[in-house]
């Protein structure tokens, strides 16, 4: 039988076409290539990877879109230079990715930086003074505003109280936050002005604290009661909020982290969207949203497609909202009381039911869900309203594709969910729940520095039965849990350093005391959770966190091999260089 006629055609262009020499594509464009270093890419540190030895290169191709387009040895990636491609010799240093912090407040981290930084304090005395000094520099009548302190550093271990900070602010009002942003301390005048007596009541989810006689003392505790002074503060200006936010940027960039999940004001976000548009943002940020805002406003605030989409550099994320407080405050919400406060369970912040309804409601939304949850109670409460709003999400997508079906008499392939809910801190839990974090795919968002200063007291507060199932990193591994380590800056430093050693030692910094051993990570899964986890944590998995070809090239440069470093040595690490989107961000002082 003859060919169709249209078949011998098709196969005589196909024969021209392959005798004809056919145009070559252009080169891909490079603007910069890395050689000579020693350069740990990221592959294979996944826990869970076969490979025993995480892959490293010596070169590395930067495209002129900012993305890597080659890595390997040297003479492979130099066969694609062209004649305006810049080369950089490396000499032997060390680079890995940039390290993805998963959890900060980078808009207070600045804030604090601008006002009366706290940070470090070591007694009453010493916050007295640094208060003193800034009064006095201030105009008559303003408000005194700033934060850091931590009286579980001070010898007396004594919140302060409104006299005490009276004393020093030569009547102006001041609003001075705890380092972990869950209790502030209020002066006379500050309270007065926020009309907060005795009479006063607390809240529902927070509290204000009141002495013998039954007046309060100027604590107060949690975000419906700190409310009520942050209300009447006067807020920062848009160019107090820019320094402020370049201030924590910069030092970000400085510690080798080259994108943050962060929760900051919308107002702040504002100033970041005008830093984006001037190419003047060099940090990677994804912006959460307040959990409480009503819907129509979230609606309105998210970044279209989210979280298939994505801004290279800002982007509005997931939805955070608040379970509890923090232990330092004794504020975490608690299955049982706590062991040193025989009569507090801490501060649940969401009636059960209204927070399974939000949940819900957000969830079949589209939004990522994400709950802070230091306590074991709060953590449960999470983990309650988040099978709840799984299940409904995934009962809306079955109808929805039945419609699909129905209306296009197709068959169509469900549409996969993967929520990809987190809990920030997952601090303490109850022991059956690990099993439930695994079941719904729940990411324990992680800031294993926090263990650094909450080992002198966590033991006291907790336990030892329940300090057992606290700061439990490798229990959290050891059921699938995948973990996204972060900071809370400015809680703690942004130095990513303090949270491997912090994870891989469980050690304070001195190497004197140890908490629950039992718990340590290995340097690889702790450095995969602070790159790889964090970026899976906010859908980014497949673009951040590891250096191969269609990566962003957000990289570092390092003073020492830190894979081969002692936990003392990975302490004392300097970043030399910060390379985002292949520009050179930060460079280390000579």
């Amino acid at each position: 039988m003859k060919a169709p006629i249209a078949v011998i055609l098709l196969l005589a262009a196909a024969a021209h076409a392959q005798s004809v020499p056919q145009p070559i594509p252009p080169p891909l464009t490079i603007s910069t290539i890395y050689i000579n270093g020693n350069i740990l890419t990221g592959a294979h540190l996944r826990p869970d990877d076969p490979s025993p030895t995480p892959a490293r290169v010596s070169a590395i191709a930067i495209g002129g879109s900012g993305a890597i387009t080659a890595v390997g040895e040297d003479s492979a990636v130099l066969f694609r230079k062209t004649a305006n491609t810049k080369i950089i010799d490396l000499h032997g240093a060390f680079v890995m990715p940039g390290f993805i912090d998963a959890h900060t407040h980078i808009a207070g981290a600045g804030q604090q930086k601008l006002t009366i930084d706290l940070d470090g304090t070591k007694s009453l005395t010493d916050m007295q003074q640094r208060i003193r000094d800034y009064a006095a520099k201030q105009q008559p009548g303003a408000w005194l505003q700033g934060g850091g302190w931590d009286q579980t550093k001070w010898p007396t271990k004594t919140l302060p109280t409104r006299q005490d900070i009276d004393a020093v602010t030569a009547g102006h009002p001041a609003v001075l936050e705890r380092t972990d942003g869950h209790i502030l301390v209020a002066n006379s005048a500050a309270l007065a002005a926020a009309h907060i007596t005795r009479d006063t009541p607390d809240p529902a989810g927070g509290k204000i604290d009141r002495d013998a006689k039954g007046d309060p003392t100027g604590i107060v505790r949690e975000g419906p009661a700190t409310s009520l002074l942050f209300n009447i503060v006067p807020p920062p200006t848009p160019e107090q909020r820019r320094k402020a936010l370049l201030l924590a940027i910069n030092d970000a960039l400085a510690n080798g982290v080259t994108s943050v999940e962060d929760l900051s004001s919308w107002d702040d976000y504002f100033v970041l969207q005008d830093l984006r548009s001037k190419n003047q943002l060099h940090l990677r940020i994804s912006e959460w949203l307040a959990y409480d805002t009503p819907l129509d406003t979230l609606f309105e605030r998210r970044t279209p497609g989210v979280p298939g989409y994505t801004d290279p550099f800002l982007h509005t994320g997931m939805l955070k909202g608040y379970m509890d407080g923090s232990l330092g405050s004794r504020t975490a919400a608690l299955a049982a009381p706590y062991s040193d406060d025989s009569k507090n369970s801490g501060i649940p912040r969401y009636d059960q039911d209204k927070l399974n309804a939000m949940a819900i409601e957000r969830a079949e939304a589209g939004f990522q869900l994400g709950f802070h949850a230091i306590g074991d109670r709060a953590n449960h409460m999470a983990l309650e309203a988040f099978q709840l709003a799984i299940n409904a999400r995934s009962q809306q997508q079955k109808e929805a594709t039945a419609r699909a079906e129905a209306n296009l008499g197709t068959r169509l392939m469900p549409k996969s969910d993967d929520p990809r809910f987190r809990i920030e801190h997952s601090q303490v839990l109850l022991p059956a729940d690990f099993d439930t974090y695994s079941k719904l795919g729940i990411i324990a968002s992680m800031q294993p520095s926090h263990l650094l200063t909450d080992m002198n007291w966590a033991g006291d507060r907790l336990g030892p039965d329940r300090a057992k199932y606290s700061y439990a990193w490798r229990s959290f591994l050891d059921h699938n849990v995948v973990l996204a380590f972060g900071t809370d800056y400015p809680v703690e430093s942004i130095n990513p350093f303090r949270g491997l050693y912090a994870a891989i030692t469980r050690q304070n910094e001195a190497g004197t005391r140890t908490y629950e051993p039992q718990e340590k990570l290995t340097f690889n899964e702790a450095l995969y959770a602070y790159t790889q986890g964090s970026a899976f944590a906010d859908f980014r998995e497949k673009e951040k966190g590891r250096l191969e070809p269609g990566f962003l090239a957000d990289f570092i440069v390092l003073d020492r091999d830190i894979t081969t470093a002692t936990p003392q040595q990975l302490l004392h690490t300097r970043v030399l260089q910060t390379i985002v989107n292949g520009e050179t961000v930060y460079t280390a002082p000579k």
